[in-house]
């Protein structure tokens, strides 16, 4: 398993003494992203049961630990989000403080649709990297996103950099996200059909309102696959699992537990060899908690050495080192 993470600078590294933390016990209004395993996720599925706002994964471990160090003074009132859509943004308004979930920091995630920033990160604590998520017997065929063809249909959540990065690769779109002249996007409202310029636009921070609910992505090109649309990740599995898609165009850490989880007959193929950093969300006035949050975190993973990859060995790791910082 090729998993990475981000390296912290020196300072992040450094013991924490309550640099740019609050005077006083702060809760924070957090919501994680419910369907992110092993990552982040809810300990049950359904959002009626008690159970929703449950935190489970490596970014609720790892709060936890920042929970228990003497000098962070803060903690974490959780809340479970279901939908993926913007959920970046939402520290913007009056419910959330921070959100989480296997967000990746971009620069266009942290402005809202006038423009103005609204959402500052802190440092990536996580690194991903995307892949398909293919059944066995298609693996040898689609070891590439470049083997993909037009006969092979690509499940994808919308809005995620699974899908972005999906269209960037396969040549649907430029790398702004700009679809290529004459692909064809079916919404509820009609088909549009993209003429090339920054009218038609699909990216990981937003999409053109003509595009918002995209159902199916039709590429110019024959030689191009077909993009399905859909709502919740079970879903994308269990379409690959039936033979209605070829591939999900997803991050390697979740498609690695999907295919842990089936057995051996759906697996990771096509590797991308660029990497995504990962971190949480917040609102832009609150840089100082981000800081805050950044001293404990880099002090948790040992300035980067202590990751994903560590967590996922040993997942009480995180909170050993917290309970070290104790005096």
């Amino acid at each position: 398993m090729v998993i990475l993470w981000l390296a912290a600078s020196p300072a992040q590294a450094a013991a924490p003494s309550g640099f740019a933390c609050p005077d006083e016990e702060k809760t924070v209004e957090f919501g994680f992203y419910a369907h992110f395993e092993p990552v982040s996720y809810s300990a049950v599925r359904d959002p009626g049961a008690s159970g929703f706002d449950s935190h489970r994964g490596y970014e609720a471990d790892l709060l936890s630990a920042v929970e228990a160090m003497k000098g962070a003074r803060l903690s974490f009132s959780r809340r479970a989000i279901g939908a993926w859509k913007g959920i970046w943004l939402l520290p913007a308004g009056p419910r959330y403080d921070m959100v989480g979930g296997g967000i990746t920091i971009l620069d266009s995630r942290t402005r809202d649709e006038a423009g103005r920033t609204a959402i500052a990160f802190t440092a990536g604590h996580i690194e991903f990297r995307q892949s398909l998520l293919v059944r066995a017997e298609d693996a040898a065929r689609l070891a590439r996103h470049r083997d993909l063809t037009g006969t092979d249909r690509v499940g994808v959540l919308a809005g995620t950099t699974g899908e972005a990065r999906l269209l960037e690769l396969t040549g649907i779109a430029d790398a702004s996200g700009v679809l290529t002249a004459g692909t064809r996007v079916d919404t509820p409202n009609g088909t549009r059909v993209a003429d090339g310029s920054a009218d038609y636009v699909i990216n990981a921070a937003a999409a053109s309102p003509e595009l918002a609910e995209r159902r199916r992505l039709r590429p110019a090109s024959d030689a191009m696959p077909v993009v399905a649309y859909f709502q919740e990740e079970p879903a994308l599995i269990e379409a690959l699992a039936a033979g209605r898609i070829d591939a999900v165009a997803k991050g390697e850490i979740g498609n690695r537990a999907d295919a842990l989880a089936h057995g051996g007959s759906i697996v990771v193929t096509a590797l991308d060899s660029r990497a995504e950093t990962g971190g949480f969300a917040l609102a832009a006035e609150d840089a100082a908690l981000a800081a805050c949050l950044d001293r404990h975190i880099g002090w948790l993973t040992d300035g980067g050495r202590i990751g994903y990859r560590e967590w996922l060995d040993d997942p009480s790791v995180f909170m050993r080192r917290a309970r070290r910082a104790a005096p």
